[in-house]
């Protein structure tokens, strides 16, 4: 499991308070983990300080799984 991945889900964790088994790759962070527009705002602005990246708003309407949300970010990060 990446260091990323482990993050996120960390934050996903603390911030919605699922299970950590919840939130597999491709779980949908609307569908699976019922994340409402709210949560997920503050989840993105997580993801932007804890690895220290800039996530534009098109951007993160993309970002629908948990999978997705690593990838981009690895891609942010090593870029």
């Amino acid at each position: 499991m990446s260091n990323t991945l482990d993050r996120v889900i960390q934050i996903l964790v603390e911030k919605i308070g699922i299970a950590p088994t919840e939130a597999t790759t491709d779980a949908n962070f609307i569908k699976d983990l019922g994340i409402d527009s709210l949560d997920y705002a503050e989840i993105v602005m997580e993801f932007e300080q804890s690895f220290n990246i800039r996530i534009p708003d098109s951007d993160a309407e993309r970002l629908q799984t948990v999978g997705q949300a690593v990838e981009y970010i690895d891609e942010k990060i090593s870029a």
